[in-house]
């Protein structure tokens, strides 16, 4: 698990980079319509626009390249750069020995395989990209340390490991050469059974993606529905400019029913939250679940949010997931399309607009409002038939001590001393890190936690994901927390 979490969190490093995607070619699609549409790029204007496209495409068309330096370098001890080569390295190779024209030359009868074949012609995925991260990252962690003997003194310590990276890359390339066919298969199985149920597969997949964030591993599902993993790639065809009629769904139909549920359904949810907290605690309430409301609105952060509740209510967390894939259906079937390069935020929809597998974008106004709508009702009625623990209504501690620091003063050197001392000091610290919301620290002794302490900082919530593990939820601010946590921690 901690593996997992981790890796979740090093992709966060390349994802980061699909925004400009987004934006380049949102912008460009507005400018040069001939560039979805066909026809002539003329003028000042056009060039302008088919410019940005072609920008905005160099990222997204080589997005498994970009997971496997972003997974080198964020899964890398102290964030090594010598990771991200290793991964590139490690990268080449497996795609150079695993392309179709080599493999059916060390094994011909691939050839007459159509659907091995197909899979070889697929080889450079995310998925291959992910692997060549960890694989650079694990050769860094493992032998940045390394002493040859004289001779090869030249080549110890880091200059050895994307030679080890690619020593390790052909061994495993030699596995994939039997196990990819296989593999792919059933990522092909997975994604036909999916497409094959419409409008419920696409449910099923939002369902799934919701119920999967705790663990980091909805990325692996995204990888198989939005990137071109196994022939579907929802995001990839529809950031290139195509309709439905060039490929066999719906295009969007895996990621429309995210804004109706990001931008309107949260905002909503985060109401009946601040509604049903108990008198004394509201103010805190308001003031945790309103940014987390508005950084989903507009650009579809869900995070502060999610880890507000999702482990104090686990069964109101399944039925947020539940909600995720009845607005999916609906959206299939009225035929609302949206895409986006980040998330489903009020960002991505006005870009993806303009693109021609967009549809109906106007029916966000009444899908936001009933996604608002029933989110309130629906979570106020859970949250107080039921007694849940959401946020503003946990036992009464001191609240005080929660009220003493908010992140909104932007006090960032308060709020991590706050933290550290909830932790034990910083001689109980004995890894600190962070993704895009959470502080994560690995922690020497457990029972030198105080909670309390720690959300007296204003921060979302506390994590305990293992025995030896805290996370701080504290928002898209965590970086500056982080590096105030680093320098206190020195």
């Amino acid at each position: 698990m901690k593996f997992l979490q981790k890796l979740g969190k090093a992709l966060m490093l390349p994802v980061a980079v699909l925004p400009i995607c987004g934006i380049l070619m949102g912008i460009g699609y507005a400018l040069c319509p001939s560039t979805m549409q066909g026809g002539e790029v003329t003028g000042i204007v056009q060039q302008i626009g088919y410019y940005l496209v072609k920008a905005g495409g160099a990222l997204i068309d080589n997005m498994a390249i970009l997971f496997a330096i972003g997974i080198g370098v964020g899964m890398s001890d102290e964030n090594d750069g010598t990771g991200g080569l290793a991964s590139l390295a490690s990268w080449l190779m497996m795609t150079n020995l695993l392309a179709t024209a080599n493999v059916t030359v060390i094994m011909p009868s691939i050839a007459e395989n159509a659907d091995a074949t197909l899979a070889f012609d697929k080889i450079a995925n995310p998925f291959i990209g992910i692997l060549a991260g960890v694989i650079g990252a694990m050769c860094y962690n493992k032998f940045k340390s390394t002493k040859l003997p004289d001779w090869l003194s030249f080549f110890s310590g880091k200059r050895c490991v994307a030679i080890i990276a690619g020593v390790v890359s052909i061994i495993v390339s030699v596995i994939l050469l039997f196990v990819w066919p296989l593999l792919f298969g059933a990522l092909v199985a997975l994604g036909e059974g999916i497409a094959s149920l419409g409008a419920v597969g696409a449910g099923l997949y939002a369902f799934f993606n919701r119920l999967l964030i705790p663990f980091g591993l909805h990325h692996a599902l995204n990888n198989v529905f939005w990137f071109d993993t196994i022939g579907l790639g929802d995001l990839t065809h529809f950031w290139a400019g195509e309709t439905s009629a060039d490929v066999t769904w719906s295009l969007g139909m895996y990621m429309s029913g995210f804004f109706p549920c990001m931008m309107f359904g949260i905002p909503g949810a985060a109401l009946a939250m601040v509604h049903t907290a108990k008198s004394n605690k509201k103010k805190v309430a308001i003031g945790l679940l309103s940014s987390a409301a508005i950084a989903a609105f507009v650009c579809g952060v869900t995070e502060p949010f999610e880890f507000g509740f999702m482990f104090l209510a686990p069964a109101l967390y399944l039925i947020y997931a539940l909600l995720y894939a009845i607005f999916t259906v609906v959206t299939v079937l009225v035929g609302f399309r949206a895409g986006f390069s980040f998330s489903a935020g009020l960002t991505d929809l006005v870009f993806s607009a303009s693109l021609p597998a967009a549809a109906n974008t106007w029916m966000i106004i009444p899908l936001g409002i009933a996604a608002f709508l029933i989110f309130y009702v629906v979570f106020r009625f859970a949250i107080v038939k039921f007694d849940l623990k959401t946020p503003g209504r946990e036992d009464d501690d001191d609240t005080d001590a929660e009220k003493s620091v908010v992140l909104a003063n932007d006090n960032f050197t308060e709020v991590a001393s706050v933290i550290l001392e909830g932790v034990g000091g910083k001689e109980n610290v004995t890894s600190i890190d962070n993704c895009i919301t959470r502080l994560r620290l690995e922690i020497k002794d457990y029972t030198k936690i105080d909670e309390k302490k720690i959300k007296s900082a204003g921060v979302a919530g506390v994590i305990r994901p293992g025995k030896n593990s805290v996370q701080v939820i504290v928002g898209t601010k965590v970086q500056f927390v982080a590096d105030e946590f680093k320098k206190l921690c020195k």
